[in-house]
C-alpha cells in the first residue's frame, strides 16, 4: 500500500498525482459496470485488514467474525472511512477496536483512516460468523441462539440468522453446554466475566460455563 497527498492505492499503481483522485480510485467510482454499492478491490483488502483486527474482550475473534465491522469506504478524495456497529450503545471496547483499527491500517499505508460508529440498524448476534460460532465453542463458550433478528449483513460477513424479521429472542432453543454438548443447563447469573455473557451450569458433566447472551 502506497499514500501520497492523502489518498491510497495498491502497490503496483502509479502514483497519483496531488490535484487529482487517484486513478484506481477514480476508475473503481465512475466505471459503468461497477455500482457505486459495489466495493472497489481497494475497498475490498482494507475491508480484509480492518476485519483481522481482534476483539479486545473476545482476542480470538475478529471483528469479522462478531459482525461488528459494518462497511470500508473510500471517496474520490482517497479518503478511507471504516464503520462499526457496537454490540451495544455505549460499549467501551469499541474505541480499542478504533484504535487497533487505525494501527493496523497504518501498518498497512493508510495514515488517516476515519472509524465512526452505525448505531442503526442496531447489532443482534445474529450478526456473529458461523466461524465466530465455532470459535466461541471451542473457547468454551456457548455461542448464542438464533434470533430471527438479523437486520443488516455487514460487508464480507456470513451472518448465521436466517430470517430479516423482526421478534422477540426464541426462549424455547437449550443452550448446549460447549464441554459435553448437553442441552441440561442451568442459568447461574445473567452476567458473567462481561455484559454480554451469562453464566451457566451443565447438568450432565457438571462444568460451568459462559454463554453468550442473545440479542
Amino acid at each position: 500500500m502506497v499514500t501520497k497527498g492523502g489518498a491510497v492505492h495498491l502497490p503496483g499503481e502509479t502514483a497519483p498525482d496531488h490535484t487529482a483522485p487517484p486513478p484506481s480510485l477514480a476508475s473503481s467510482s465512475l466505471s459503468p459496470d461497477q455500482p457505486g454499492d459495489r466495493p472497489t478491490p481497494l475497498e475490498e483488502h482494507l475491508r480484509r485488514w480492518a476485519g483481522q483486527v481482534a476483539d479486545p474482550e473476545l482476542p480470538f475473534l475478529t471483528l469479522t467474525d462478531l459482525g461488528v465491522l459494518t462497511d470500508v469506504t473510500i471517496d474520490p478524495a482517497g479518503a478511507v472511512t471504516v464503520s462499526l456497529t457496537p454490540t451495544y450503545t455505549g460499549c467501551p471496547a469499541v474505541e480499542a477496536m478504533a484504535d487497533d483499527i487505525r494501527r493496523t491500517l497504518r501498518a498497512h499505508g493508510v495514515q488517516d483512516a476515519r472509524v465512526t460508529t452505525v448505531l442503526s440498524p442496531p447489532w443482534t448476534t445474529d450478526r456473529i460468523t458461523e466461524e465466530g460460532r465455532r470459535k466461541l465453542a471451542e473457547a468454551g463458550i456457548a455461542p448464542p441462539r438464533p434470533t430471527g433478528r438479523t437486520s443488516h449483513c455487514p460487508a464480507g460477513a456470513t451472518p448465521s440468522g436466517t430470517s430479516t424479521s423482526p421478534g422477540p429472542v426464541p426462549v424455547d432453543l437449550a443452550v448446549r453446554c460447549p464441554q459435553c454438548g448437553s442441552t441440561r443447563t442451568t442459568l447461574l447469573s445473567r452476567f458473567s466475566s462481561t455484559a454480554c455473557k451469562a453464566l451457566r451450569r451443565c447438568e450432565e458433566c457438571r462444568e460451568p460455563f459462559d454463554h453468550f447472551k442473545e440479542l
